[in-house]
C-alpha cells in the first residue's frame, strides 16, 4: 500500500530560491505573519534580480507563535508547496497575506499556484509539516535568533539594517572571498 506518509519530505533546508549552483546562500528565519518580513522580502527580491549568479535564497520558518498564531500553519502550507516544488510562488502569496493566514484561506492559495495534491488540506489540517517548522525553529535557537527577520551567509549572521547596500556588501565580500579561495587553489594544483 503507498501510504502519503512513507514518501519523503522535502525539508525547507534545501528549498532554494534562484541558481542552486550559486556559490552563495542567503537564509532568512522568518514568520509569515511579520511586517518587518514582508520589507526584507523585497529587500531579497532586489539581491536576487542584481546577483542573480552569485547567490541563491532559502528562507527557514521562525514564526513568533505568542504574537503570531498563524505564521506556523502559514509555514507548513509552505513546505507543502515545497514538496510540489512550488515554495518561492507560496512564499511570495503568504507574504503578500500576512493578515489573511486561515487555513481556508491557505487551500485557495494553494489552489491558485497550482497545487494538484489532492491531500494539501489534509496535510495541514492534520499537521504533516509540523516537524519541519519545529526543526527549522530549533535551527533558529541553535544559532541564537533573538528578533527576525534575521539573516546568515555560511551561519554567520548579517549585522546591521536590512538594506539593498548593506546587504550587498556582505555578498561581494564573500564572493571574492570565494574566488581568491578558488583561484589559489587552481593555480595551486596547475
Amino acid at each position: 500500500m503507498n501510504n502519503n506518509k512513507d514518501i519523503p519530505i522535502i525539508p525547507s533546508k534545501d528549498m532554494l530560491i534562484g541558481d542552486p549552483q550559486a556559490p552563495v546562500t542567503l537564509v532568512e528565519f522568518g514568520d509569515y505573519e511579520s511586517k518587518t518580513n514582508l520589507q526584507a522580502h523585497r529587500v531579497v527580491l532586489e539581491l536576487l534580480e542584481k546577483y542573480p549568479d552569485k547567490i541563491n535564497f532559502n528562507f527557514r520558518h521562525y514564526p513568533l507563535l505568542q504574537i503570531h498564531q498563524r505564521a506556523h500553519k502559514a509555514a507548513e502550507a509552505a513546505i507543502a508547496a515545497g514538496q510540489e516544488g512550488k515554495f518561492a510562488e507560496m512564499h511570495e502569496l503568504l507574504l503578500n497575506n500576512r493578515t489573511n493566514l486561515g487555513v481556508i484561506s491557505l487551500t485557495s492559495y494553494a489552489r491558485q499556484i497550482g497545487i494538484k495534491s489532492k491531500q494539501f488540506l489534509d496535510s495541514l489540517v492534520g499537521g504533516r509539516y509540523g516537524w519541519q517548522v519545529h526543526g527549522d525553529l530549533a535551527e533558529g535557537k541553535r544559532l541564537g535568533i533573538k528578533h527576525i527577520p534575521a539573516f546568515f551567509i555560511s551561519d554567520k549572521q548579517l549585522d546591521g539594517e536590512i538594506t539593498f547596500n548593506n546587504f550587498s556588501k556582505h555578498i561581494l565580500s564573500v564572493t571574492n572571498n570565494k574566488k581568491l579561495i578558488d583561484n589559489y587553489y587552481t593555480v595551486g594544483i596547475g
